[in-house]
């Protein structure tokens, strides 16, 4: 296997059927001509081919990016050491059992069909991954279901405006970063022939958003809306869970690198790394310190926030500026299983599956007044995982919780066991306001009692950098065009791509990946992959190695290229109809 790109320059040049994914990190392979930088990539791999040893790489984190990463190297003959701090592999990517069914606690879903390789490996694997449809119920803030015409029209505007924002946000570059997609949504339905009362369901309709970044509408930039909008194609959620799927992604890893579970890396020094002197150290908790060729760091965006690893010396002024300007979300996942289930009349798994298209798999409660749990009226976003097609489904309803609600339900729980009773009566008075309001609910019925609940704490997790995935939000406070602190998120975005090759150091993960994967299972997947290939290149001493530190020369001195060019469609990340957590 070359690990090199897996297609050549010229051919990519002259085949317009290429994904964007590959359009993207080809054009930004092509950004700058610093030839200086040949004679560095020269010396080291003069270094390299004098040693005349097997090279050994460090993967710092064991989720998707890691374990592709790896991947990638072994097939390259390099030795790798998978170092991670969890007692399991994959990182965000897990499972758990509840009430005999397994479910994803973390990504469920796959962003786009297009050239997408990770429904390849879901093809591979057996996976079952189905459409959902776009029926979908709509709860007023009364708590009173919608009519299904009024609620598809009005699904039909916000999504209209949402496809308006994301052409705005690519085609136009004298936007405010000040300005978010809620200013644009108001600006929007303030043009339209409606009645005062329709133009506030839309705007909390708009709401719904937040469940797609895992924050608040307002909050979102509308300048680089853009980079939310994922690859073409259609959103599928994975009924089966991604188990199958990590198991084939680490399946290599698993036999060929070392790995080291419940190791976690405290610090990395790069101090002594050369041209001639290919040496970094990463010294893990337990106290000890192995020294390595290079380092490739998968852990998530909001553990760089934290400085976790330290790194000796810290990053680069550009580089840490990168990582500070770049949001990260605040999703969570509430699951309520019961015996049936009871709001889905034939209470028959076949019988759903033969309905699957007119029943609303999601249901979103606007602006809830009448939640005691809920004083500030939050949005909140549910999805039925009995009404699914694909034959695989259970008497569970997924909650999709987001920003400050988030915040609160994690804070809520974290004193409590999980499964203890305090826990479960907690929970259940959190989301009992909406599931009471499903057909045939009985609050005396033993059909209605939940029996299973769960929550997800990804902003208690360290080794999830206390979030969920990487969002654009507006800056806060508010800064002046042209200002010191003035936001350039996609270039932010380039500028973590790159790393720090000269110093032996190089990131990977769905913070570093091509503008339409972001946030996503798949971004993780092809970051890992093209860091890996980067790497071996720079190993084997051949042009796309030496691209790598031209391209971060490039970053740090401001070159960029242009906004890429995308298909609007409902992306968004893995949640609501496409969440990535």
């Amino acid at each position: 296997m070359n690990p090199g790109n897996a297609y050549s320059k010229q051919q990519s040049r002259n085949n317009k059927e290429l994904s964007k994914i590959d359009r993207d990190l080809f054009d930004f392979n092509q950004q700058t001509e610093l030839w200086k930088t040949r004679d560095y990539m020269l010396r080291t791999t003069t270094a390299r081919w004098i040693t005349k040893r097997q090279p050994h790489i460090c993967i710092v984190g064991a989720g998707v990016a890691g374990l592709r990463c790896a991947d990638v190297l072994l097939d390259a003959g390099i030795k790798v050491t998978i170092n991670e701090g969890r007692d399991r592999i994959g990182g965000r990517v897990c499972q758990k059992e509840l009430h005999g069914h397994t479910v994803d606690l973390g990504p469920n879903w796959i962003h786009g069909t297009d050239h997408n390789p990770i429904l390849d490996l879901a093809n591979e694997t057996k996976s079952v991954a189905c459409s959902v449809g776009e029926v979908s119920a709509t709860f007023d803030e009364k708590g009173d279901v919608m009519q299904q015409s009024r609620s598809d029209e009005f699904s039909g505007l916000m999504w209209g405006i949402i496809s308006d924002a994301f052409k705005y946000s690519n085609e136009t570059s004298a936007i405010s970063p000040n300005r978010s997609l809620k200013d644009f949504f108001a600006e929007e339905v303030s043009n339209k022939e409606m009645s005062k009362e329709d133009k506030k369901v839309l705007l909390q309709m708009a709401e719904i958003w937040g469940g797609f970044i895992g924050d608040h509408v307002e909050h979102q930039s509308l300048k680089y809306f853009f980079l939310e909008e994922c690859i073409d194609g259609e959103n599928l959620f994975l009924s089966s869970t991604y188990k199958a799927i990590l198991a084939r992604i680490a399946r290599k890893a698993l036999q060929g690198a070392t790995m080291n579970l419940s190791k976690s890396v405290s610090a990395i020094d790069t101090s002594r790394f050369s041209p001639s002197n290919f040496e970094v150290t990463v010294a893990t908790e337990d106290g000890r310190a192995q020294v390595f060729d290079a380092v490739i760091l998968t852990v998530p965006l909001g553990s760089l926030k934290r400085s976790q690893p330290i790194l000796k010396p810290a990053l680069t002024s550009r580089l840490l500026g990168a990582v500070n300007n770049i949001s990260y979300g605040r999703l969570e996942k509430a699951f309520v299983s019961f015996d049936t289930a009871f709001w889905d009349q034939s209470e028959d798994a076949s019988n759903s599956n033969d309905s699957s298209d007119s029943k609303p798999v999601f249901r979103h409660f606007l602006h809830p007044t009448y939640a005691s749990s809920n004083p500030n009226s939050y949005d909140i976003g549910m999805m039925s995982l009995f009404s699914l097609p694909g034959g695989i489904v259970h008497p569970t309803l997924l909650f999709y919780v987001h920003g400050e609600f988030a915040t609160e339900m994690t804070d809520m729980l974290a004193p409590y066991e999980p499964g203890s009773d305090l826990y479960n009566s907690s929970l259940s008075d959190f989301l009992s306001p909406y599931y009471s309001r499903l057909p045939n609910y009985d609050g005396e019925s033993p059909k209605c009692r939940p029996r299973t609940l769960h929550a997800t704490s990804w902003q208690k997790d360290r080794f999830a950098g206390f979030g969920s995935y990487t969002n654009f939000q507006i800056p806060n406070p508010p800064v002046n065009e042209g200002s010191d602190d003035y936001p350039h998120l996609d270039k932010d975005i380039e500028i973590l791509r790159n790393g720090l090759p000269e110093r032996g150091l190089w990131l990977a993960g769905e913070h570093t990946a091509p503008f339409i994967a972001l946030g996503t299972v798949t971004g993780a997947y092809v970051s890992g992959e093209r860091v890996g290939q980067r790497v071996a290149a720079w190993l084997e001493g051949r042009d796309e190695g030496i691209d790598s530190v031209k391209e971060n020369v490039a970053s740090q001195t401001g070159e960029s290229g242009a906004k890429p060019t995308v298909q609007v469609g409902k992306g968004g990340k893995d949640g609501v109809s496409g969440v990535e957590m």
